[in-house]
């Protein structure tokens, strides 16, 4: 790293962190105002406040990143122009795509890092302020119930439940049906039950975990007629739908890491379910955090280029198309929830469309 390269990567490193920290705070305060009286009308107590804006700092930080990134690149490259620095760099053979290479690096060190921060410590903040807002602002839904949850395991079965109670791992009103092979309009067999529990069902040679019927009916289909069974207690085995797929079919995409979002999209995958929604969700963590080098690469040239209209013209313009990046990236998301477009181009579509036009862009500078 030359001594050019040092100079460059320490401004623009202390102004992204001056940026981001001022946006934080801004952001911070200005949602502060708007939750307070909320807080107070639900006797929240000082510390509970603390901790859910300090669990809703990492959120903000994801959001703000790219546009401290952008600023850092104005406001450096901006002096640069400003105090001929860069007209010095240029006349003594320092083209502008090497002035560049700090800014790029930097801005790439940010986005694996963000990769990382998004995809972990986000998650988990997440939950403690989604826990909060449940509990003191009614926000979001009950954190230990869900009512009327519908599956498809496989081909043939369906299963539907009433009422599921989290805390207990205790559902009501169950009802399971089989349908034939070879005809899906065809039901085999069903089961009702007034409850069913997660538990471990005991055999003569080994202990199995899975769901439990209570107090239910047996019906079974067969040649035009059918035979009606009760029982008091019929193992069901493990369905494709477990308590933990439950509580996290509760929770948001922002509250799963890498991992549990993945392993909840391939259950949702074996039970039939439609995946589309989530698979955005997933590939979009990976995604966004690549706009902060988007943005470098757009903000730079612009301020290198010194416009008639000035640094003003220069912000504006920036500042416009990094919040047209992200209306477009959320745009596209919405054909990918719907199923129109491949869920993984659907998160790389904005990036890749507005990394084009940032190396357009970048070439028409001068150099």
């Amino acid at each position: 790293m030359t001594i050019l390269d040092r100079y460059i990567v320490r401004q623009f490193v202390t102004s992204f962190l001056f940026g981001l920290i001022a946006f934080v705070l801004i952001f911070l305060v200005i949602d502060m105002m708007e939750k307070l009286g909320d807080f107070l009308d639900t006797n929240a107590e000082t510390l509970t406040i603390v901790q859910y804006y300090l669990a809703f700092s990492p959120e903000i930080i994801k959001l703000m990143t790219p546009v401290a990134m952008l600023l850092a690149a104005l406001f450096v490259t901006g002096r640069l122009v400003s105090q001929n620095e860069l007209a010095a760099m240029k006349s003594s053979g320092v083209s502008l795509y090497r002035i560049m290479i700090p800014f790029l690096a930097v801005a790439l060190i940010v986005s694996f890092v963000s990769i990382y921060f998004n995809g972990w410590i986000v998650p988990y903040a997440n939950q403690t302020k989604f826990d909060i807002e449940r509990a003191h602002l009614r926000r979001s839904i009950s954190s230990s119930s869900r009512y009327d949850i519908f599956f498809q395991e496989g081909r043939t079965r369906l299963v539907s439940i009433g009422f599921y109670d989290s805390n207990s791992r205790l559902a009501s009103r169950v009802s399971i049906q089989e349908f034939s092979d070879t005809n899906l309009t065809v039901m085999t067999r069903r089961y009702d039950a007034g409850m069913m529990q997660w538990g471990e069902e005991r055999g003569e040679d080994s202990v199995r975990t899975g769901w439990i019927l209570l107090n239910g009916t047996y019906r079974e289909f067969r040649d035009g007629g059918s035979s009606l069974e009760f029982f008091d207690h019929q193992a069901v085995g493990r369905l494709a739908l477990t308590p933990t797929d439950i509580e996290k079919k509760q929770r948001k995409p922002d509250e799963l890491d890498y991992g549990e979002l993945k392993e909840f999209i391939a259950n949702q995958a074996n039970a039939g379910q439609e995946i589309s929604r989530w698979l955005v969700d997933y590939h979009a963590k990976i995604a966004f955090p690549f706009a902060s080098l988007i943005v470098v690469l757009f903000g730079v040239p612009f301020a290198a280029a010194k416009p008639r209209g000035g640094v003003a013209l220069e912000f504006g313009v920036s500042v416009a198309v990094t919040f047209i990046y992200l209306a477009f990236m959320k745009t596209s998301q919405v054909f990918g929830y719907n199923g129109d477009l491949n869920p993984l181009l659907t998160a790389w579509l904005a990036n890749i469309l507005f990394l084009a036009a940032g190396i357009v862009n970048l070439m028409r500078v001068q150099k």
